[in-house]
């Protein structure tokens, strides 16, 4: 009998694992589950930081166009960046963007912007740098733009001579803090806060109205307690042309 089972063990016959290996090993396991989240976070935190930085680079104030040609070219070329449309005076048609670059735009660049549509695009605070020198703005749509928020709201005073129409609507980021920092716009005819989440839409439509006599403010019911304003129908959240 120990004669076969020496031959036995010799043939390769199972052995136990030794005391403590199969805890080992499933220690192993979980050191190599911890090292690969922590690479996932690492992951995840470097494409955050390359968003970040993209976003900046978009957002860039357009320095040397400005010196060059001019702000109304700076801003017309920023906007077209972002995907949106341009208008300038006396031009019935807005300018999109074809191709890296619309010729036009230097053509009209001793004529001033008149409106434009950035709706949609990822215009930040810092974004508006290519904008504010623009003295003769009358139309201005910023509907569904994710990064614009209150801050950036304040600094749209400069356009108080000028601005006739002004869309935020479905602007996550902005509150009743900003849409109080609209009061400078006297010339303001039409305001979209369609979307835009306040604590009660009616009453902030109510001061809003209060506080720019002879503006039509569109998307907030009087009746609506939900907490956002009624959204606007598609297409007729831009400003007109």
């Amino acid at each position: 009998m120990a004669a076969l089972r020496a031959v036995l063990g010799c043939r390769g016959a199972p052995t136990p694992p030794p005391p403590g290996q199969s805890r080992g090993a499933a220690g192993g396991l979980l050191q190599r589950l911890g090292q690969w989240f922590y690479e996932m976070e690492a992951v995840t935190a470097w494409g955050e930081r390359l968003r970040q930085h993209r976003l900046r680079r978009k957002n860039a104030y357009l320095s040397f166009l400005s010196d060059t040609y001019g702000d109304n070219v700076a801003a017309a070329v920023f906007t077209l960046s972002c995907g949106g449309g341009v208008r300038f005076e006396g031009q019935e048609h807005w300018i999109r963007p074809q191709g890296r670059w619309r010729p036009e735009v230097l053509r009209l660049r001793d004529v001033p912007v008149v409106a434009l549509d950035l709706s949609g695009s990822p215009v930040t605070y810092n974004g508006l740098d290519n904008l504010v020198p623009l003295t003769q703005l009358q139309h201005l749509d910023l509907s569904g733009c994710p990064y614009l928020d209150d801050w950036a709201l304040g600094r749209l005073h400069v356009f108080r001579d000028s601005l006739r129409e002004l869309s935020v609507a479905r602007c996550p980021r902005v509150t009743e803090r900003g849409l109080a920092t609209l009061h400078h716009l006297r010339e303001l005819r039409r305001l979209d806060v369609a979307g835009v989440r306040v604590p009660s839409p009616g009453l902030v439509r109510i001061l809003l109205e209060e506080m720019l006599p002879g503006c039509q403010v569109l998307g907030m019911d009087l009746g609506d307690g939900t907490g956002t304003g009624t959204p606007t129908p598609p297409g007729q959240g831009k400003p007109s042309a």
